[in-house]
């Protein structure tokens, strides 16, 4: 697979050289001369140039990349870089990082991307689910198909401990991806019984997330009561 990178700073070298050990094809692109630090990256290709230009981008071929990251730590460059990978180059999959929380409502498909990465949201997100036993936790949005990746521990006091998956009245719109039980991550299947302190990660629409909620947690038998 073959990524570009918007953005050599830390968070984009850090993704690249993730990438790299993956075996994939990693092209850093940077208007700062500063930032082209090849030494750092040396398995990446390197790119000298502003990657909100479209000679730029046609420089980069971007049209023969699988994923296009727009990392920069300005959102209105990755925005521009999302509409024009999407629009322009027809880039099958755009992953935008949203640097202001308050910015997050453009990151969607209107401007060419699929995902965006909230770091400050990620950050509170990952203290919540930390900490939090019963409560629904949104660690991801997803831009296409207006979708979240959620995640929930089971608490002990769950009417669905216990419970098959397949004998679950999910709600629509949503789908149990994995359930994390203590060192192993299981693959859910009809016959799986869910156990007090699993972690449950969900896609799940947004008008869901509440349903979903009431259903999983403490809240369902107080709602009883």
């Amino acid at each position: 697979m073959r990524v570009a990178i918007a953005g050599a700073g830390a968070v984009g070298r850090s993704i690249a050289g993730e990438l790299l050990e993956n075996g994939h094809e990693v092209l850093l692109i940077d208007k700062a001369p500063s930032a082209i630090s090849v030494e750092r990256v040396p398995l990446a290709e390197w790119l000298l140039a502003d990657a909100c230009e479209i000679t730029s981008l046609d420089e980069a071929a971007l049209q023969r990349c699988n994923v296009v990251i727009a990392a920069t730590g300005d959102d209105k460059v990755n925005l521009v870089v999302s509409l024009l990978a999407k629009t322009e180059y027809g880039v099958p999959r755009v992953v935008a990082r949203v640097n202001n929380p308050k910015n997050e409502w453009l990151f969607n498909e209107a401007w060419g991307v699929d995902v965006a990465v909230s770091t400050p949201r990620l950050m509170s997100a990952l203290v919540e689910e930390a900490v939090s036993v019963g409560d629904l936790v949104r660690l991801l949005r997803f831009s296409q198909g207006d979708a979240n990746l959620v995640e929930l521990t089971l608490p002990p006091e769950s009417a669905l401990a216990g419970t098959r998956v397949g004998d679950v009245d999910w709600p629509e719109d949503t789908s149990l991806v994995t359930i994390i039980r203590g060192n192993r991550v299981l693959t859910p299947n009809r016959e799986d019984a869910l156990e007090v302190g699993d972690e449950l990660l969900f896609v799940a629409a947004p008008a869901r997330e509440e349903q979903l909620e009431d259903l999983l947690s403490v809240r369902r038998e107080s709602a009883a009561d």
